[in-house]
């Protein structure tokens, strides 16, 4: 007798993506007469080597996509590469390379690594951001935008990494540190370019509502939080020593009477105005600069809230009074106005920087516990108000705002946390921002039959004090294309984050290379029906392209609101309880790790040890356990070919068969159920696991039991094939098939197989689960009772303690209701 045939995982992972490859297996092309399913992870900075945070995104939309496309679908499931920014020219500067050449030599070696793991990408319909097509079509798109008024330049006060030498979004700033380096964020201030996100700020919010069946809620609640829309009203306070006014923003119009001072950004244009000549005008300066070196982060959070008073007074518009006016670190410009109306008995940061103070407070809606300890922060009537006293305060807001409005010291408003999305990047290593500055006719579009601007080579990346692209006067200098005099060159690159805003787009018309998106494959591939990424992208990435859609949409590219249907948020890679991380040196080598088990193993235990949206706990015992099982797997096979080869014995089938018929069905439903719509991969690897438990020692040689096991065989491969497609294909060739189990159809149950003779049965005691025992169906009710009472685990809770009553609901549990004697 022949040795079994050995599990060579290397040659087998080898010879199969050969195999798809040269078959064309994961080919995309659009078919109206097919339904389509996109299928997307968020696209990879190129660094130079994949980690298992890396894997563990790819794995889970390789088995999505392997899944759908089993299912009968259409699948786009491409693959690219974030590919500009500042990582690769800081990484350029520390190994004195060039930005470019770094960059592609690690998208060759990151294309090889993930091309070992087996996924099944498109690669005709890969993207790297950087390349000269992709800089065109979106420079094209930037000045489409500029053209509809949607970018705009201005000088601004911006949060400067000095680290990075170049300007961050509000978004990208982390605890005031640079979200990148973890270096600290100060303020400059620089002419830069803005997109107009604000002026979708309400769509953005609005079709929040068309992702709710899909996305996570705490996604979609980071993101209404971030866009921050409050309603209130604007009021203005008349400032006497300077002849001046300050309007606030403010959602509690009803407490206005209380107002007892006012606070300002120390930002604020009017601050040096409301000391000068005064005796705190020294404080006051100090103060400011005192404020200009914390980034808002700090500025805002729980920590004790600093001011100082400026020596002016502003008049309360409701009744005239004078009320002082301090500079708080807690105020920003870029929220509302600048200034705020501080109402200490109301607002519990107003109240604490009221006691440090020693100034007034004024209760003016009334209280169940005062404000001696705290500030009174929900409803009531409204006292010390005048003519609204007695007024329910929620009613008061629109009755006050309303007698503002009649003296014009007031009127009713909206107003948004999100800001204008700054888009200036001064560094090298970017796309160009594609417009000429001219003495003559200010900025001036590149004309289009000039894209794109290309980057210059051999620039000088570090010594520069501004863009090191200003450095290079052969890029700088050039002809006004509008009059032809001497003009200069934008020298300020994209922000990275602009590149990946729209790429999704791209990938699904990479054919067309006449123009950035195409309509019409916009039509059928778009929107992305399943998206994958990490959770910290929740306000950034995610934010950034839900906009830039909305803006492809106004500019006719797209037909949809929205590009992501559904969104996965997978959880981290841990080790030791801590993120695998090269700056903790806890990272797991996955190349070593797919020399040693294969890369069918390393997958297996990403989608088997958590589900996907919690962090996995990296185990070596975990991958071992999973190298055990496709040792099993493969033994199936391989092992006792009997089982299944030949004619039967003529003996009649056991009741092993029918278990293992009922088993078979009952696993495809339970796989099939677990990979539709919420993915729960490791219960249904866990459903195929039970079923080779049945199988392994299944004996019945008769005619059916070969048959039976022959079915269960090639079910087993094709649900398992989504996780673990190389060994299954190898396993589905030696059964004798020719076809590629890729592009098989996913397996079928029957209804009433799938329902097992058993069940498990619950045992509640008052209406808590107490134990489960599986049970024969059909039992009768008195039965089932008996069964609950006998049961050990039930007798601890009902010991010593009166039965009420005992709910049996057949076939699903008994519930026994009890209470103390």
């Amino acid at each position: 007798m022949s040795e079994p045939k050995k599990y060579d995982f290397q040659r087998i992972e080898a010879e199969w993506q050969s195999t798809w490859n040269a078959n064309n297996a994961f080919r995309a092309l659009p078919d109206p007469s097919r339904q389509k399913f996109y299928c997307l992870e968020m696209l990879p900075y190129p660094s130079g080597n994949i980690h298992m945070g890396h894997v563990r995104n790819y794995a889970i939309g390789d088995a999505i996509s392997r899944f759908q496309r089993m299912r009968g679908f259409n699948v786009l499931h491409p693959m690219g590469w974030d590919a500009f920014g500042l990582p690769a020219e800081n990484a350029a500067i520390a190994h004195n390379r060039d930005p470019e050449e770094w960059t592609w030599a690690n998208i060759q070696h990151m294309r090889q690594q993930l091309q070992r793991l087996g996924l099944s990408y498109d690669w005709e319909r890969e993207v790297a951001t950087c390349s000269e097509e992709y800089a065109a079509f979106e420079q094209r798109l930037f000045l489409e935008m500029y053209e509809k008024g949607l970018i705009y330049r201005k000088k601004a006060e911006v949060n400067w990494c000095d680290e990075c030498k170049t300007v961050l979004a509000n978004e990208q700033v982390e605890d005031g540190l640079c979200w990148r380096d973890k270096s600290v964020v100060v303020k400059k201030e620089l002419e830069q370019w803005f997109f107009r996100i604000t002026a979708y700020a309400d769509q953005l919010l609005d079709d929040m509502a068309q992702l709710e069946a899909g996305w996570p809620e705490r996604v979609l609640t980071q993101q209404r939080n971030w866009i921050g829309k409050s309603f209130g009203a604007e009021i203005i306070f008349d400032i006497p020593a300077i002849q001046q006014s300050v309007t606030v923003f403010t959602t509690r119009p009803d407490t206005l009477f209380g107002a007892t001072f006012m606070s300002l950004a120390p930002e604020h244009p009017l601050a040096l105005s409301l000391c000068r000549g005064k005796a705190e005008e020294g404080d006051v300066v100090a103060f400011i600069e005192k404020v200009r070196k914390q980034d808002k982060i700090t500025r805002t959070n729980d920590r004790e809230k600093e001011g100082v008073f400026t020596g002016s007074y502003a008049l309360n518009p409701i009744n005239g009074r004078e009320i002082p006016i301090y500079l708080g670190n807690f105020v920003l410009m870029d929220y509302g106005t600048g200034a705020v109306m501080a109402v200490p008995a109301h607002d519990q940061r107003d109240y604490e920087f009221a006691v440090k103070y020693a100034i007034p407070m004024i209760e003016v809606i009334e209280s169940e516990v005062g404000i001696a300890d705290a500030a009174w922060t929900g409803e009531g009537k409204l006292i010390n108000s005048g003519a609204f006293d007695g007024m329910p305060n929620e009613a008061a807001k629109e009755a006050i705002v309303t007698a503002l409005a009649t003296n014009n010291k007031g009127k009713a408003t909206i107003n948004f946390r999100l800001k204008d999305w700054g888009i200036s990047r001064q560094r090298y290593w970017g796309n160009p921002i594609p417009v000429i500055h001219c003495t003559d006719c200010g900025v001036v579009p590149v004309p289009s039959d000039h894209l794109p601007v290309s980057l210059p080579k051999g620039v000088k990346l570090i010594g520069a004090n501004e863009s090191p692209l200003a450095t290079v006067p052969e890029f700088v200098n050039v002809a006004c294309p509008a009059c032809g005099k001497p003009a200069r060159r934008e020298t300020d690159t994209m922000d990275t984050f602009v590149q990946s805003s729209w790429y999704y787009h791209r990938y699904a018309c990479q054919e067309d290379t006449t123009t950035p998106i195409n309509r019409q494959m916009m039509n059928y591939w778009m929107d992305v029906d399943q998206y994958i990424g990490g959770i910290e992208h929740a306000v950034m990435h995610l934010l950034y392209a839900r906009f830039f859609h909305k803006v492809l949409r106004d500019l006719g590219y797209v037909g949809t609101d929205e590009p992501f249907r559904r969104l996965l948020t997978q959880g981290m890679v841990l080790l030791g309880g801590r993120k695998m991380s090269k700056s903790v040196g806890n990272v797991v080598d996955p190349d070593a790790l797919i020399a040693r088990f294969g890369c069918d193993t390393v997958r297996l235990f990403t989608l088997f040890a958590a589900p996907p949206e919690k962090d996995l706990e990296w185990v070596e015992s975990g991958v071992e356990g999973a190298y055990r099982f496709l040792g099993r797997l493969w033994r199936l096979v391989h092992e006792d070919p009997q089982r299944y080869l030949g004619a039967g014995d003529g003996n009649t089938p056991s009741a092993a068969v029918r278990e293992l018929e009922q088993k078979l069905h009952a696993t495809i439903k339970k796989v099939t159920d677990n990979m539709t719509g919420h993915y729960h991969f490791n219960t249904a690897i866990a459903a195929a696991m039970e079923l080779v438990n049945v199988m392994t020692p299944f004996e019945d040689r008769s005619s059916d039991g070969k048959q039976v096991y022959n079915d269960a065989l090639r079910a087993l491969l094709k649900i398992l094939s989504p996780f673990v497609p190389h060994i299954c294909e190898e396993l589905w060739r030696d059964l004798g098939e020719t076809t590629l189990l890729a592009v098989e159809p996913w397996p079928v149950f029957d209804a009433l197989l799938a329902t097992a003779d058993t069940y498990e049965l619950v045992f509640q005691v008052n209406g808590k689960v107490r134990a489960k025992v599986d049970v024969e169906r059909g039992l009768a009710r008195d039965m089932l009772e008996q069964m609950a009472f006998a049961n050990e685990r039930v007798q601890e809770f009902i010991k010593g303690m009166t039965i009420v009553r005992v709910v049996v609901v057949p076939d699903k549990l008994v519930n026994i209701v009890v209470k103390p004697q």
